[in-house]
């Protein structure tokens, strides 16, 4: 499954689960802007290559089996080094938008 190339989210965890888990990949030098989650923490953790997150300011190096908790309202960005960088994020499962109306419940 690795490498993997082109920047973005190359598998997600099923829907119904509880947690959100996605894989994403990002190529060499090529970036997440920053940017603010107000909904949950994210856990980041390296699979592939070398990338850094800068967090409020303060840059963490990741790099396979490296882990890095960011908590919510935190500024992050994400950032791939020279040989591309694949990671993981993890975080509880965002409850969407109700749009339209009551939902009734899944049996």
């Amino acid at each position: 499954m690795l490498p993997l190339a082109g920047d973005g989210v190359h598998w997600t965890l099923e829907q119904d689960a509880d947690l959100n888990v996605n894989l994403v990949h990002l190529d060499p030098g090529h970036e997440v802007g920053a940017h603010v989650n107000d909904a949950v923490d994210v856990l980041f953790v390296g699979l592939d290559g070398t990338g850094e997150v800068e967090v409020d300011d303060h840059r963490h190096d990741l790099a396979p089996g490296v882990a890095l908790h960011v908590a919510k309202g935190a500024r992050r960005r994400t950032r791939a080094g020279g040989l591309g960088f694949t990671y993981l994020t993890v975080h509880r499962r965002r409850s969407g938008p109700a749009i339209g109306g009551r939902r009734e419940p899944r049996t």
